[in-house]
């Protein structure tokens, strides 16, 4: 039998448990989501909730009722503005890490212990800690805009530190190094070092640059796209990573001689030819780049095993930053894209950049004329 009270009704079932129900501010009778142990327990509960309606904050549970593998999908094709690579990520994380475990699992049932459960399976299963942090972020995103979509009350994923992971500091190259890596790769990417290093453009930037990109005498650069390579094979043409990668970068004199030799023996006569291509003539592939440049053996033989492509526009900024650039040159020439560091571009100027390239331009030349003269040496020894 039901007790009577003010406000809802509480009743014993045969299991011993009680079940609290009540009317909503809708007029629908709706039962508690759990049962309770204790009538004490049940009669807090309703407590509880007429509080909210009397404050205007209940929420019904009933429209929590989705599934989060449709909330997931839905969320990723709704969000405004997203790099292709960006959209191809939260996909993948999602089937990857998200869909096997609570894809099924209605938005009103994820509580804190499940998303802990899940996030200790992601770990026990061994999955990286990079990886695991991406795929609770995203997580974390999607059922923050559940709140926003008044489908549930509090965002469940609340385990501290869960999305942080902070890498190990990536090797900078000197300039010697760099030459020496450029001297090993195929003649095809020679230039492609050089311009990763000494620009600081990413490797998407450069696989996207276009002959119209690069003004006659080869003295600046303007990043306009980026190309990335799909985790289904698809190469597609996108924007910069934000609105301040698109930029126009000055290329250091002592290495003009060389983008224009590669010009001249690998690139098309049309403006609208890729600057850097594969052997065939198709568009660079970063899956299979590294193969393609023998970059483990040209990067080993330099003294930098492990050195990624990607460490030399680390190596490009640190090398930048020593020539006395100030953080506004610097996030000029890197393109980045944080409101905060939109305020600073503001200070940024071309003449400042071309400073910056040149700075850069004697010290690549000092370091050939050194190795020069030790060859000479070696020679005449």
């Amino acid at each position: 039998m039901a007790s009577k009270r003010r406000f809802g009704r509480i009743r014993k079932l045969p299991s011993g448990r009680y079940q609290a129900r009540y009317p909503g501010p809708d007029g629908i009778d709706r039962p508690a989501p759990h049962t309770f142990a204790r009538k004490t327990d049940a009669d807090r509960w309703l407590t509880a909730v007429e509080a909210d309606i009397l404050k205007g904050t209940w929420h019904d549970p009933n429209r929590g009722r989705v599934e989060l593998g449709e909330y997931v999908t839905t969320w990723i094709d709704h969000r405004p503005n997203l790099r292709p690579r960006t959209v191809d990520l939260y996909r993948w994380l999602s089937r990857k890490y998200i869909e096997p475990t609570l894809s099924a699992v209605l938005l009103s049932d994820l509580t804190p212990g499940r998303v802990r459960a899940w996030y200790a399976e992601l770990v026990a299963a061994g999955a990286t800690a990079t990886m695991t942090a991406k795929a609770y972020r995203l997580l974390h995103a999607v059922l923050s805009t559940a709140v926003d979509d008044e489908l549930i009350r509090r965002n469940p994923c609340r385990i501290k530190g869960a999305g942080e992971h902070h890498t190990p500091e990536r090797p900078v190259a000197t300039i010697a190094q760099v030459l020496d890596i450029a001297s090993r790769v195929p003649a095809r990417f020679r230039a492609l070092v050089l311009l990763a290093a000494f620009t600081s453009l990413r490797y998407g930037e450069l696989a996207a640059l276009r002959r119209s990109d690069l003004d006659p005498r080869c003295q600046t650069v303007t990043v306009r796209a980026t190309l990335v390579e799909m985790s289904d094979g698809r190469m597609i043409f996108g924007p910069p990573k934000s609105a301040a990668g698109r930029r126009a970068v000055t290329i250091p004199a002592a290495i003009r001689p060389d983008l224009r030799r590669h010009l001249r023996d690998f690139t098309a006569d049309d403006a609208d030819a890729l600057v850097f291509t594969g052997a065939k003539g198709a568009a660079l592939r970063r899956s299979n780049f590294q193969k393609a440049a023998g970059w483990s053996a040209a990067v080993a033989a330099a003294g930098l095993p492990g050195f990624h492509f990607h460490d030399l526009r680390h190596t490009g900024n640190t090398l930048a930053a020593g020539t006395g650039a100030s953080l506004a040159d610097l996030m000029a020439r890197m393109g980045h894209g944080s409101t905060r560091a939109a305020m600073i571009y503001q200070h940024a100027t071309a003449e400042r950049d071309k400073s910056i390239a040149g700075a850069l331009s004697a010290s690549i030349a000092k370091e050939r004329d050194r190795a020069r003269s030790g060859h000479v040496r070696k020679g005449k020894g």
